[in-house]
């Protein structure tokens, strides 16, 4: 599959984005959220948690010392980190595969770190500095959901 591929030029940008994908979001996605430090993962997870809905968007923050963060919203939000995990094991132990499993939408950071832990099908949205504010985004949907869902983001995506 092709990535999408589009630039977002301020953080207004990156909320409107992460609000369009949430509705395309269902029970069981899998997203995963690759960049450096300071890319957006976070900033974008936010966005998609006040597109389903969050009461309260403010909470959603960074679980890299947790690990695991769960939020309540239209769909369950289960928002994990892999920064800190130095193997695939560690991820695992968490009972990750659980949550992918389960009813809610799973928005792994860092995934990149663990990719033996993730699901064959998934959402891939991996996010580039291009500047202060500016990012690069590709989006790459594995699996014929996920591949049916790129079209509906190539739709919603504001970057153009």
């Amino acid at each position: 599959m092709v990535p999408l591929q589009f630039d977002l030029q301020t953080p207004t940008d990156t909320d409107a984005f992460g609000r369009r994908l949430a509705p395309l979001l269902f029970p069981g996605c899998f997203v995963a959220l690759i960049g450096t430090l300071g890319a957006g993962k976070t900033y974008l997870t936010r966005a998609i948690a006040e597109g389903l809905g969050i009461a309260n968007p403010a909470i959603v923050n960074s679980p890299t010392f947790v690990l695991i963060q769960e939020y309540d919203a239209r769909l369950p939000i289960y928002h994990f980190d892999a920064y800190r995990l130095t193997t695939e094991a560690e991820f695992a132990d968490l009972g990750v595969h659980e949550y992918f499993a389960g009813a809610g939408v799973c928005l792994v950071e860092w995934a990149d770190k663990v990719p033996a832990c993730l699901p064959k099908e998934r959402l891939e949205i991996r996010i580039t500095i291009t500047g202060e504010t500016s990012r690069h985004v590709e989006v790459t949907g594995f699996g014929e959901r996920y591949e049916a869902m790129m079209k509906r983001i190539d739709e919603i995506q504001i970057g153009r």
